[in-house]
């Protein structure tokens, strides 16, 4: 591969380690790095996910993200806390403040709340090489805040975030450039690749492709005929190749449509879900209003206890774009009554509005005034800004099977 005619750009890849752990550690001047402590959703629900694990824990007991509160050992040196997203996220905006001083706000992607992408070109006058910069800003992150984090350095996106999954999380800071890519990363199983999930893993172990270097070297034209699109860009992947924007405002994207869903904090029976499907239509309809939306498509998703397993995930285009909160709840309600079992528990519930309009866009309705309709709607809208956004719900949301109350209460699904 001659790489002579491939962008090459100096982007660094921070990772946050164990980032919600860390935080906590450090509230309560504990070194994150010697610790065991435990993040959990809530202290009171044996079944509640562990959010995050200190390295310390992760490594004398094994215990990772995907853990349940029920299967931490007894062992009295492991802090159990429970998650406060608002300090994480005051924090993420902070290591991101600190960042800003090194380079632009549009050299920065925020990939999440603990990982961003950072475009370092032009430092090397100021800061020295790109490594120079990564040790600096790794520095400053412990020496102001306390906190660890791992390094990819590449010459795309790509190849430094993988780098950081790869090594950094284990050497502090890792690089990877074109150049290094069939010693690095072709040796590496495919599962083990950003953007590589187990579905798409197991279809290529179909085809004979196990590591990252067969995947490079498997004909393009088939990988493109078995994936169209997304079969062209791992290969172009595996060559350590990506052309996305390493600057601009990444911010800025179109909204494709306005979904909220829940997982309940208990099994729902199939008369109980009306309450829940009606308090996320508000909310969906109330961020299209704010948007100035309107859509035609509604989607409801439906998923059923463990006990049985399964559920649906259906949807109904209508004839005029709404975001009137009792006609999505109706379409919503009618994809229910269809396609629900009749007997099976609930515990997942989703709710999207899609084939999105804008609101001034909708046309009148001879036989139903809308427009007064959508004006109440706006109203609401307008008191649950100024006054918070449970100044005004519908009786449901009052009962033990309304979500609203709880939701508003929690950032990301969990306590603020």
């Amino acid at each position: 591969m001659n790489y002579n005619n491939f962008p090459r750009n100096d982007i660094l890849c921070i990772d946050m380690r164990s980032f919600y752990a860390s935080v906590e550690c450090v509230k309560r001047g504990l070194n994150p790095m010697q610790t065991m402590l435990a993040v959990v959703g809530d202290k009171k629900r044996a079944g509640s996910i562990i959010l995050a694990a200190s390295p310390e824990l992760k490594k004398r007991h094994g215990v990772k993200n995907i853990s349940r509160f029920f299967e931490l050992p007894d062992d009295p040196a492991i802090h159990v806390v429970e998650a406060k997203m608002g300090d994480y996220l005051k924090v993420s905006v902070e290591i991101t403040k600190l960042v800003n001083q090194y380079v632009p706000k549009e050299a920065v992607h925020q990939y999440s709340v603990d990982e961003l992408w950072v475009t370092v070109n032009g430092l090397k006058q100021l800061y020295g090489s790109r490594w120079n910069v990564a040790q600096l800003i790794k520095q400053e992150l412990y020496d102001t805040m306390g906190l660890n984090c791992s390094i990819g350095i590449g010459d795309n996106k790509f190849l430094a975030k993988v780098v950081m999954d790869l090594y950094a999380k284990k050497a502090g800071i890792a690089e990877c450039t074109y150049e290094d890519v069939t010693e690095k990363l072709w040796p590496i199983p495919v599962e083990e690749i950003w953007g590589i999930g187990k579905r798409m893993m197991q279809n290529l172990n179909r085809m004979g492709i196990v590591t990252l270097g067969s995947l490079a070297n498997y004909p393009l034209t088939r990988l493109k005929k078995r994936f169209g699109v997304m079969g062209e860009q791992l290969y172009w992947h595996a060559w350590g190749i990506d052309l996305s924007p390493v600057l601009g405002d990444f911010q800025k994207q179109s909204q494709k449509g306005f979904g909220h869903g829940i997982t309940l904090l208990r099994d729902y029976q199939g008369d109980e879900v009306y309450a829940c499907i009606l308090d996320l239509a508000e909310e969906v309809c109330r961020r299209a209003r704010t948007a100035a939306k309107a859509g035609r498509t509604i989607h409801l998703g439906i998923g059923y206890s463990q006990e049985t397993g399964g559920g649906f995930s259906r949807s109904k285009s209508v004839y005029l774009p709404i975001n009137i909160t009792l006609d999505v709840y109706h379409v919503c309600m009618q994809l229910f009554n269809q396609f629900y079992d009749g007997h099976s528990k609930v515990r997942r519930v989703f709710v999207t509005l899609g084939n999105l309009h804008d609101d001034q866009d909708t046309q009148l309705d001879l036989f139903e005034d809308r427009t007064k309709k959508q004006d109440i709607g706006y109203a609401m809208d307008q008191i649950r800004d100024r006054f918070g956004s449970t100044a005004l719900l519908r009786a449901t949301s009052f009962t033990d099977i309304g979500v609203t109350i709880d939701r508003s209460q929690k950032i990301g699904g969990h306590k603020a």
